[in-house]
């Protein structure tokens, strides 16, 4: 095999080796036997293009087009052109794709079911990956930096299992670069020849023995290869341990969710479908809310934290919407008919700081929220979030809610819903089995109309279907598990609330599902406490007139609505502007349960939420000072980055002409001094000013080169100073004064490189300003805005900060691996200094 072909399968097994990390995180494992296949084509089309061969660019853009065919076929073949080739509906299955599987990483725990999105995610990721170290280790020869793409592979793996990757991944992964190094290595010195030594050593002798040149010291590219290995491998333990852990889910303790304590730290927000069954089955019933209303009525205010409202199959999941600032009053309630009686009323709430998550428990329809901090409104499920990172710890906020009093009656008589709702929230997927259709068919094949199939289904959950609470039993959410569910008659909230959205959405009523907090318990001073045992989920079910109404089929937990009793009250409406009267709402000057807290505790956030208290709603104090400042910066940076050059020029040219070297009005040229007129003292005072003399005498030429390069005359560094200065003249179109000028500075340039004694020069300042005059005199006016605003010369900067590259890397002997191998040639054109021309 040949040495690039050795090459190409290192690199397609390091790949692979580095990819078997993200195994744990996925099930069934068979997309990496999709991965193995797909990524054998991209390497072997690698290797057919480098065979023809093909221009190092075209090979990696015909493997990035293979790898778009490949990845067509197997998730967009339907919205192909002829099935193969991607158009603007295939990429736009894609985005879909795309936007599911980032969903489905914050829905599900470890380890994920390979959903179509999360397997485009992991499968071209894994492809791309392996394109690039592919395109690096064997199209570029340089398999030192391949080892970045596939520490980036490892540590997506490891950094969302928390750091907690098995230690034979990361061998297996370390394994597979450390090989594609040793492979590159051989194939580079076959390239060269074996290099023999004959001289002896302490160790005895080395004839027909490899030797490296110089001793026996590694060669520079081993010992290059060695120090980047190490620097990716410890790399590759650091970022692991930064990178933040995928966090179980909506009401997911921090802790492990099912071990036998509590958990530590926060509680995190991701995902209700996962971690609702963690937080019932903690031994500790953690206080994660405490509010205060001003309603005796609490068995109805259930705090609701986000709506799902998509059900795609596999799981319930919220819709992506639009959020918009919290306005001052929230708009009026979907659906919700005047004629309904509704009572206002006030609740207090404060959270716990181990209570983390992005949306706001609020009683629902919440019509006004007082809160401080970042914080969005989505209109359509009437929930707050959290922008930029702002979550739930520790918030205090009040709520104006209403209390919907609907009858049976008016339920009952609710007229359709509109269309556009209609066909939203009645959709089910393809694979939703049909025995659940007909089970909800069969359970109310009695009732006349929605609200008596609503009841009856939530009935037949609750009473009479012989379903049993059990918070053990797998949280399936998909429509398997639904079936499955319906089968056993066994499970918790998830179960009773997706399954009778499902059937609900089978009979043609809108239906979604709410996850959130049942009311929770009183408390001696008047408040209620929420705790993690409260987490919960209920089908909302809407009826026009009336809008989205609780139902409760899940047995044993919270309380089914008065309306879906048949003592139902009958009553007309009430005005929202009369709240109801009670002192639960007022102050209370109880002790709460944080105030014996240990500190400790207090440290962990395990003390639950303070006492409720009442907030303000936030004032607009106008545009914040950070923000003027910010804005300010801003500016200032758009202006004076593109006058970066200029400012540099400016200052550089103060800099080499600042040396005072105008001569005072008829002074007389200085005679030569005399290294050894003097004794020791004087001597040394007199060559250190003949050194700083000649200093600036350079500098002052270096700015007259640098005026002329301004102009558009490019250095050349071949010429003697008397030649370059007859260039700059002749080029720049000198005349009289300023092309004297040059010549004097040429002059005495050549005084202070050639001269025994040299003779100090003055007024080479005034010569240079001469030359500036005499430049800008002869340039167009394009040429001289170009030599102010952007002169030429300011590539020097580039060169210094890359001579302090080059001292870096001669540290670490990268550049002689560099000049070894030719890898300097490879550095675009901008970064190399001018080629000498002459004029």
């Amino acid at each position: 095999m040949s040495g690039r072909g050795r090459l190409a399968l290192c690199a397609y097994a390091a790949t692979l080796m580095a990819a078997g990390a993200m195994l744990p995180l996925i099930e069934p494992a068979s997309w990496m036997l999709q991965a193995v296949f797909l990524l054998a084509i991209v390497s072997g089309v690698g290797a057919l293009a480098r065979r023809v061969p093909l221009a190092r660019p075209l090979t990696v853009a015909v493997q990035a087009l293979v790898l778009l065919l490949l990845l067509t076929i197997l998730f967009a073949r339907g919205q192909a052109i002829l099935g193969v080739l991607p158009g603007p509906d295939a990429f736009q299955r894609f985005g879909e794709l795309l936007n599911a599987g980032g969903e489905d990483v914050g829905r599900y725990a470890i380890p994920a079911p390979a959903t179509d999105g999360i397997r485009l995610m992991v499968l071209g990721g894994v492809l791309l990956i392996g394109l690039a170290v592919d395109a690096l280790a064997v199209t570029f020869r340089s398999a030192a930096p391949a080892g970045l793409p596939l520490l980036a592979l490892y540590s997506v793996a490891a950094g969302l299992t928390g750091g907690g990757a098995s230690w034979l991944w990361f061998l297996l992964a370390a394994t597979g670069y450390l090989v594609l190094l040793l492979a590159e290595g051989r194939d580079r010195l076959s390239q060269w020849g074996r290099v023999f030594g004959g001289a002896a050593t302490a160790q005895g002798p080395t004839t027909g023995r490899y030797v490296p040149p110089g001793g026996g010291q590694a060669l520079a590219p081993v010992r290059t290869g060695r120090r980047i290995g190490a620097l990716a491998l410890g790399v590759a333990l650091v970022v692991p341990a930064a990178l933040p852990a995928l966090d179980g889910g909506l009401l997911d303790s921090a802790g492990n969710g099912n071990g036998p304590g509590p958990g530590g730290g926060t509680i995190s927000a991701v995902n209700p479908l996962v971690s609702l069954q963690d937080s019932l089955n903690q031994p500790d019933d953690r206080e994660v809310i405490r509010y205060r209303t001003n309603t005796t009525q609490t068995k109805d205010l259930y705090l609701r934290i986000v709506a799902l409202d998509q059900f795609d199959g596999t799981a319930w999941k919220t819709s992506q919407r639009d959020i918009t600032d919290v306005p001052n009053q929230l708009p009026q309630a979907p659906g919700l008919s005047p004629s309904v009686a509704v009572t206002e009323i006030r609740t207090n709430v404060s959270a716990a700081g181990s209570y983390k998550q992005s949306w706001l428990p609020l009683p629902y329809p919440a019509t006004k929220v007082a809160i401080q901090g970042r914080w969005r409104f989505e209109p359509e499920g009437r929930t707050l979030v959290g922008d930029r990172g702002q979550d739930t710890r520790s918030a205090q906020y009040s709520v104006t809610s209403l209390m919907v009093k609907p009858t049976a009656e008016q339920l009952s008589s609710a007229p359709r819903p509109p269309a556009k709702l209609l066909s939203e929230y009645t959709k089910v997927p393809d694979a939703l089995p049909g025995d659940v259709r007909n089970i909800a068919k069969t359970v109310t094949k009695s009732a006349t109309n929605d609200y008596e199939r609503a009841v009856k289904l939530q009935d037949w959950f609750a009473v009479t279907g012989g379903f049993r609470y059990d918070t053990q039993v797998e949280s399936g959410t998909g429509a398997d598990a639904i079936s499955r569910f319906l089968k056993k008659k066994e499970g918790f909230c998830i179960h009773f609330s997706f399954s009778m959205a499902a059937m609900a959405r089978t009979l043609g009523i809108p239906a979604r599902v709410a996850v959130g907090f049942t009311p929770g318990t009183p408390l001696s001073d008047g408040s209620m406490s929420v705790g993690l045992q409260e987490a919960h989920a209920w089908p909302e079910l809407y009826f026009e007139g009336v809008g989205w109404t609780r139902f409760e089929p899940t047995p044993s937990r919270g309380t089914p609505p008065d309306y879906t009793r048949p003592q139902s009250p009958s009553g007309g409406p009430s005005t929202p502007a009369k709240p109801e009267g009670s002192a639960s709402a007022e102050p209370s000057t109880a002790p709460s349960a944080t105030d014996n807290c240990p500190p400790q505790a207090r440290r962990l956030g395990d003390c639950g939420a303070a006492a409720p208290r009442e907030v303000a709603p936030p004032t607009d104090p106008g545009t914040p000072a950070s923000t003027w400042v910010s804005l300010g910066l801003g500016i200032v940076a758009l202006v004076l980055v593109p006058l970066l050059p200029m400012l540099w020029r400016i200052r550089t040219r103060a800099r080499r002409l600042r040396s005072g070297g105008r001569a005072p009005a008829g002074a007389a040229d200085p005679a030569p001094v005399s290294l050894q007129e003097t004794a020791d003292g004087p001597a040394l005072d007199s060559e250190r000013a003949l050194a700083e003399e000649s200093a600036r005498t350079l500098a002052t030429w270096q700015e007259i080169s640098d005026l002329a390069w301004d102009h558009g005359i490019l250095p050349d560094e071949s010429q003697t100073p008397r030649k370059a200065a007859a260039r700059i003249v002749r080029l720049g179109r000198l005349e009289d004064e300023s092309a004297d000028a040059v010549h004097r500075v040429a002059r005495a340039v050549e005084q202070v490189l050639y001269a025994p004694e040299p003779r100090p020069v003055t007024g080479l300042g005034d010569d240079a300003q001469q030359v500036r005059a005499g430049l800008r005199a002869a340039a167009s006016r394009g040429t001289r805005l170009r030599a102010l605003l952007a002169p030429r010369s300011s590539v020097r900067v580039v060169w210094a900060l890359s001579a302090r590259w080059t001292a870096f890397t001669d540290r670490w002997g990268v550049r002689a691996t560099a000049g070894r191998w030719g890898l300097l040639d490879r550095w675009p054109g901008i970064l190399r200094r001018p080629s000498r021309q002459r004029g």
